[in-house]
C-alpha cells in the first residue's frame, strides 16, 4: 500500500567563479560571480529537485539529468524542475510543500526571496504559501563563508494524488 505522504531532503553546492551569471531559485541575481556547473548551476533548485525525487524514491538529479549530456548544457533549472514535477505526477505524487535554505555570505538575497518563491510555486503548480525559501550565512566559516561557493538545503513533502 502506498503511503499518503512522503518526505525528502536535498542538498547541493557549487563553486563561485567570475564570469558566470548567478541564478538562484530561477531568478538572476546581479553579482560579480556565478556558480559553475553543467546547467545554470542553480543550487537552490537542484536541492529542491533532489528532495522531491528522494521523497518519491525516484533517484536523484544526476540520474535523470546527467551532467555532460549536451541537452542539459546551460539549461534552466526551472525547466528541470518542471520535468521533475511531471515525473512526480506520472508516479501519483503532487507537491505538498517545500522548505529550502540557501547558504551564502554574498550576495545578500533578501530582496530576491519573494521572486524565487513565485517562480518555484508557478513551476510546481502549487500555491506560494507552500514554498518557503530562506537565506543564511555560515558566519564566515568554511567554503561558503570564504565566498568560494554557495550551498542549499531543501526538504519536500509529497502527497499521493
Amino acid at each position: 500500500m502506498k503511503n499518503k505522504w512522503r518526505i525528502g531532503i536535498g542538498f547541493d553546492v557549487h563553486t563561485l567563479l567570475p564570469g558566470r551569471r548567478l541564478v538562484l531559485g530561477g531568478v538572476e541575481i546581479p553579482f560579480e560571480k556565478g556558480l559553475t556547473g553543467w546547467s545554470d548551476a542553480d543550487v537552490l533548485i537542484h536541492a529542491i529537485i533532489d528532495a522531491l525525487l528522494g521523497a518519491a524514491a525516484l533517484g536523484d538529479i544526476g540520474s535523470h539529468f546527467p551532467p555532460g549530456e549536451e541537452e542539459y548544457w546551460n539549461i534552466s533549472s526551472l525547466t528541470l524542475l518542471e520535468r521533475v514535477n511531471k515525473i512526480l505526477a506520472q508516479n501519483g505524487w503532487q507537491v505538498n510543500n517545500i522548505d529550502a535554505t540557501v547558504v551564502a555570505e554574498q550576495p545578500k538575497l533578501r530582496a530576491y526571496i519573494e521572486s524565487m518563491r513565485e517562480r518555484l510555486s508557478q513551476t510546481l503548480d502549487t500555491g506560494i504559501s507552500q514554498v518557503s525559501v530562506k537565506a543564511s550565512t555560515s558566519d564566515r566559516l568554511g567554503f561558503t563563508g570564504r565566498g568560494e561557493g554557495i550551498a542549499a538545503y531543501a526538504v519536500a513533502t509529497l502527497e499521493a494524488r
